[in-house]
């Protein structure tokens, strides 16, 4: 009987990238460091729903460009290792997709990387000429919609997934997954994971789940 195969889930900010986030690391080649720190307190702290962190991210990034994009992109704190994760995973004929509330610009460079899937928030294209729009903007249980999508899209269930995330938005996928991997997380996902990690190599966290075969 052949094997089952499973969908791999990551996350992004604080899981892929450590101790930081699209966002951040966006903003850092804007100059907009200590803007997008009080942003991310109102959205950590206070409650702030993700489309209006979006809208308010848009009015920081006016003037943001591909070439900046792809500053922030190639020097964000990546974990170890991601690329031989996803081309094990892959070789296993298993599956791994990003589920991620940042922006589909910056989200979506993954699928370079060996993703099957690079799901992120749904942005006007850079250089902007269009206003966001809050409808597209994921939210953490928009992150369950898009892993059941996934799953009808390569024959899985969700019993099938493997998450792996660091945070509250990672909560709703932790809650529907047999098997889920807490990387560098905080106190949100106490009690939430099978497994937990802190480190900078992702392939230490995978292999919590995917011992050596």
């Amino acid at each position: 009987m052949a094997s089952v195969r499973r969908l791999h889930l990551f996350d992004l900010d604080g899981t892929l990238i450590r101790g930081s986030a699209a966002a951040v690391e966006i903003s850092r080649q804007l100059g907009l460091s200590a803007e997008i720190a009080e942003l991310e307190a109102d959205f950590f702290s206070r409650g702030m729903a993700p489309g209006e962190f979006a809208v308010r991210a848009r009015e920081l990034w006016t003037d943001l460009t591909v070439a900046q994009v792809s500053a922030a992109f190639e020097g964000a704190p990546w974990l170890a290792g991601i690329r031989e994760v996803w081309a094990d995973i892959r070789s296993q004929g298993d599956y791994c997709a990003v589920i991620s509330l940042s922006p589909d610009f910056f989200v979506t460079r993954l699928l370079d990387w060996g993703a099957h899937a690079a799901h992120g928030s749904r942005w006007p294209v850079v250089p902007f000429t269009e206003p966001v729009d809050r409808a597209g903007i994921l939210s953490p249980a928009a992150k369950v919609k898009v892993a059941n999508r996934l799953c009808a899209e390569f024959g899985v269930g969700l019993d099938d997934c493997v998450a792996y995330g660091d945070s509250m938005s990672d909560a709703e996928i932790f809650a529907v997954v047999p098997r889920a991997v807490a990387v560098n997380a905080d106190h949100h996902l106490s009690g939430l994971a099978t497994h937990t990690y802190s480190g900078g190599d992702l392939r230490e966290a995978y292999q919590l789940v995917c011992p050596v075969r």
